[in-house]
């Protein structure tokens, strides 16, 4: 089955959008002149900056005598309740998994706030997985991420899988260059900006997220929709593999193998570290829809968008709760070369003891 990969932040979310109506809040509740949402804008970068940084030069501008930690606290609050995402970016996931695309969210960022992002605006139930860089101790452009991401995704990240996926973002070193690294086709979300990387290019360029997807659906190769099955519903059939229960569900016309066999609620896959993790929610079942106060979450789960999402037992404590604790992350089995014998040479010296 196809695969499309989508960054989060202005990408499928307006982040800088959140950030500024943040940023008047901010503003606003400390009699601060307003338009200095133009300077914590620019210092922010668009949220490549680190949170330290920027609230700590705010902290410094103003001569603000609370902590550090409470700013902190301020803003991940604020800008997670501005955060949402567009009515015309879920349907346009929609339209992907109608057209019989898996999908998945590769993310750079810290893992309690990128997943709160998802779960806030409704988007866990409408993605077969997802990646976050701090929980997976690797990050974009790094191709581990998007291997790690495709796992998670039931989609094994072996032989020709980077010739059926595709990956969309906006910001071209971490999310166009990590496609490139990892053989895969991809769509930089320009926002109006120019292409200013000479060493690599996007496969297509859109101005925004519904018209990168629709340029993937209507790119050679695209799967022909899966006939009978309603956008986002998956029909399963039950069954067994080594007396554990498992799922399969159906594929789109075209695509390898007929159907994908997911292992059920009690299966185990990957190690890191010598710790397994599990491969679905800690209760077996969906992701949970999250509502949302504008009501997108609750739309997409009444569109029927519901997904069996793979990712939503990572970073959970045993209460169900996100944890603080990065989790353990599945990491591609690559086969290693077959070991070579160099011909004695008695002229050379032993080789010094590590350490």
């Amino acid at each position: 089955m196809p695969l499309l990969l989508l960054d989060l932040d202005n990408t499928l979310l307006p982040r800088d959008a959140a950030f500024r109506a943040w940023a008047q809040d901010f503003l606003l509740e400390r009699a601060l002149p307003p338009a200095d949402v133009e300077w914590l804008a620019t210092i922010d970068g668009g949220g490549y900056v680190p949170r330290s940084t920027v609230l700590s030069a705010a902290r410094r501008r103003y001569g603000l005598d609370e902590s550090l930690d409470r700013l902190l606290a301020h803003y991940r609050r604020g800008i997670n309740a501005h955060i949402h995402c567009p009515a015309r970016n879920l349907d346009a996931l929609r339209a992907a998994r109608a057209a019989g695309w898996t999908l998945g969210i590769v993310s750079n960022g810290s893992t309690g706030a990128q997943l709160e992002k998802i779960r806030r605006t409704g988007l866990g139930p409408m993605v077969d997985g997802w990646v976050i860089s701090e929980e997976a101790d690797c990050l974009k452009p790094d191709p581990l991420i998007f291997e790690i991401a495709a796992q998670r995704c039931g989609v094994a990240p072996t032989g020709d899988w980077a010739t059926h996926t595709w990956m969309v973002g906006d910001h071209a070193p971490a999310d166009i260059a990590g496609a490139e690294l990892a053989g895969l086709r991809s769509v930089w979300l320009h926002h109006g900006r120019p292409w200013a990387e000479p060493g690599y290019r996007p496969t297509l360029k859109a101005a925004g997220l519904p018209e990168a997807v629709g340029q993937v659906l209507a790119a050679r190769g695209a799967p022909s929709p899966r006939p009978g099955v309603r956008a986002g519903a998956a029909g399963k059939r039950r069954g067994s593999i080594a007396g554990r229960p498992v799922v399969s569900r159906p594929v789109a016309s075209g695509a390898r193998g007929g159907a994908v066999v997911e292992p059920g609620p009690t299966a185990q896959s990957g190690a890191h570290h010598g710790v397994q993790f599990l491969l679905s929610a800690p209760d077996g079942g969906h992701a949970p829809s999250v509502a949302h106060a504008d009501g997108d979450a609750s739309a997409a789960a009444a569109a029927g968008s519901a997904v069996r999402n793979r990712s939503d037992g990572f970073a959970r404590r045993p209460d169900g709760r996100p944890g603080t604790t990065p989790p353990p992350v599945p990491l591609p089995v690559r086969p290693s070369p077959p070991p070579t014998t160099p011909a004695p040479d008695a002229s050379a010296p032993s080789p010094a003891r590590a350490g």
